[in-house]
């Protein structure tokens, strides 16, 4: 501020008037803004799913046949159509896992069914050491 518009002020009387640009407040809180908004959906840990409907994103398996688990109402256990038992089921992804320890594996129950049948067929899949698991639901 110049010597000459602060007499010019104290002759009408006025106070000088302290102002702060918020213009790159505004434009720091939307960065803010839009970095949480991007990251946040990152931080999360785990396969979110929404049982029995949910919105997937692509799954990722690329150029692999996935091999699928599949639960009836029943308790019933499927791999790729084929009816098994627990310990089949054990067996046939161990011997899976020796070939390729990365064959993508897909998990599919039905809604009514308890949880814990479904914790079976996870427990059964990590202690094969398999590393490509994804739990399937249908698209809303």
């Amino acid at each position: 501020m110049s010597v000459r518009s602060r007499r010019r002020r104290a002759r009408r009387g006025e106070k000088p008037k302290a102002t702060v640009d918020m213009t790159s407040l505004i434009d720091l809180t939307f960065l803010l803004l839009v970095t949480f908004i991007m990251t946040l959906p990152a931080l999360e840990q785990g396969v979110s799913i929404k049982l029995p409907q949910a919105k997937t994103d692509q799954l990722p398996m690329k150029d692999r046949k996935a091999n699928t688990v599949s639960v009836d109402a029943a308790n019933q256990i499927f791999l790729n159509n084929k009816p098994v038992t627990l310990a089949e089921l054990e067996r046939e992804l161990a011997a899976l896992a020796a070939e390729d320890p990365e064959v993508p594996v897909l998990i599919r129950g039905d809604e009514r069914i308890d949880y814990g049948s479904i914790m079976e067929v996870v427990k059964i899949v990590y202690k094969c050491r398999l590393s490509k698991m994804a739990l399937v639901t249908v698209e809303k």
